[in-house]
């Protein structure tokens, strides 16, 4: 039988189109984000939606902000920064290492103290009593809710009484560790971390620290990267904002 051109075209687009099923969206990429510690979960959970929605993934490194900073001047491959403050973005766009405009709140974090003993925190009461031999921090240095431990406890003039009885994480997640290990009878902590843990929990008033604005910035490494900037897009929009005020952030107001 002649093949007529008109049969060959017709052939050679069903099979294209036959391969592309199973080759899988075309344009999908791989990304690398850093993520401070505090946020682990909620990028977990933004990244599977991300995915399901764009076949892009984020390959996602957990860690303190401070430590991620110093790695991201020393040529680390990350292509954006989740950071638990907005200092470490703002350095990054003077460094002329990330992308000014990019950079915008994603979550403002809540500090919490926290014990895995029921009825154990019972507000600052459970500080001012000082009836325990340790009291777990972040690295107030590289990670901001550590910092804001510290305000915390100098606002209610108990830090040098406390100082003695600090033990410090290098990052939010190791603080938490402590705690939770036994290491620590109690410690500071995001609230995003015990969304769903037990134990007895006192939800630091804001007037005792300065407010934790966590910003995302798209570093020069993700300019030209398509599925970088869709990932922050992503992270702006209904699905991912609804993720982040499950966990227990309040979000910056648009504009």
């Amino acid at each position: 039988m002649k093949l007529t051109r008109r049969t060959l075209l017709a052939a050679g687009l069903a099979l294209t189109g036959a391969l592309s099923v199973f080759a899988g969206p075309a344009s999908a990429d791989e990304i690398k984000v850093a993520v401070a510690a505090n946020f682990t979960e909620p990028a977990k959970q933004i990244a599977a939606l991300f995915k399901e929605k764009t076949g892009h993934e984020a390959v996602l490194s957990f860690g303190s902000s401070g430590q991620f900073y110093t790695q991201i001047t020393q040529d680390a491959p990350f292509v954006i920064m989740l950071s638990a403050d907005d200092e470490r973005p703002k350095k990054l766009v003077a460094d002329g290492l990330a992308v000014p405009e990019s950079r915008f709140t994603y979550a403002i974090g809540k500090l919490a103290l926290w014990s895995k003993t029921d009825g154990y925190v019972k507000g600052e009461e459970t500080l001012k009593a000082n009836a325990f031999a340790k009291i777990s921090i972040a690295n107030p240095a590289a990670a901001p809710y550590g910092a804001a431990a510290i305000e915390t406890m100098k606002a209610l003039n108990l830090y040098d009484t406390l100082q003695p009885k600090i033990v410090q994480g290098n990052s939010i997640a190791q603080a938490y560790q402590f705690v939770d290990t036994g290491n620590a009878e109690l410690g500071f902590v995001a609230l995003s971390q015990i969304a769903n843990a037990g134990g007895s929990r006192w939800l630091v008033p804001q007037n005792l620290y300065t407010p934790i604005l966590q910003d995302a910035v798209l570093l020069k490494k993700g300019a030209d990267n398509a599925a970088a900037k869709a990932f922050l897009d992503f992270l702006t929009g209904p699905e991912a904002r609804a993720v982040i005020e499950k966990f227990g952030y309040a979000l910056a107001t648009a504009g």
